[in-house]
């Protein structure tokens, strides 16, 4: 026996706020949206979950449709739920936060969005609906959490340096960190490996490349280990 409810109940969405690391640049991704309300304003990618999928796998399609990214790093950030955030109607949304490396992935606008592309956080204001307030909690997430946790490998290339290492949280965390003190501690973890490699075609002298082993890195959390930046 098929059963409804009987009182009103409101419509669910997924927002994604996914950054990426440009140079000195802390940068999000933006759609320009094709469509009432907000026809031509910046967002973030996001839409409606259908019937049959998690808030995931919604936002994950919805990043695929409207952006083209494939298989990067999401978390759920949050839940938004202000009674007039939507002008259409009683909208509740579950925001993502989403690291990728730039470099890997080719952004194109697809589906109901006119345009995509990368901001610096900075200047990303005056966004459609809530936005600006989802985004503002997502950068707060980020700046706590990527010294807890080394999630800031995701904006890295899989081979890195040192240097392109601590600009990395100096970016995030906007502040200028100690050099010598910085690598003690990254390196005292022993979570990188050393390449034996180094940066080729470039002006300065070549640094020595490493990149982060997420197996150790597993085994040891499973020993009690806690990264701390």
């Amino acid at each position: 026996m098929a059963y409804s409810y009987e009182y009103p109940r409101p419509a669910l969405t997924v927002d994604c706020v996914v950054f990426g690391l440009d140079d000195d640049e802390l940068k999000v991704l933006l759609i320009r949206r094709g469509g009432e309300p907000y026809a031509g304003r910046w967002a973030l990618p996001g839409g409606f979950v259908q019937m049959d999928e998690t808030t995931e796998d919604a936002a994950r399609r919805e990043l695929q449709e409207e952006t083209g990214l494939e298989r990067i790093f999401l978390e759920q950030l949050y839940t938004f739920s202000d009674v007039d955030r939507d002008p259409r109607e009683r909208v509740v949304t579950v925001a993502y936060y989403a690291l990728v490396k730039m470099s890997d992935h080719r952004v194109q606008a697809a589906t109901d969005a006119a345009d995509a592309g990368w901001f610096a956080v900075s200047e990303a204001h005056a966004l459609a609906f809530d936005h600006d307030k989802i985004l503002d909690v997502a950068l707060t997430r980020l700046r706590g959490k990527v010294r807890y946790q080394p999630i800031g490998f995701e904006l890295l290339p899989k081979k890195f340096t040192l240097t392109q290492l601590q600009r990395l949280y100096e970016v995030v965390l906007e502040t200028k960190l100690d050099k010598r003190n910085f690598r003690k501690k990254i390196l005292g973890m022993d979570l990188l490996v050393d390449l034996e490699e180094v940066e080729k075609d470039v002006a300065h002298r070549a640094a020595r490349l490493y990149r982060f082993d997420r197996t150790k890195y597993r085994a040891l959390v499973k020993q009690g280990f806690t990264f701390e930046l």
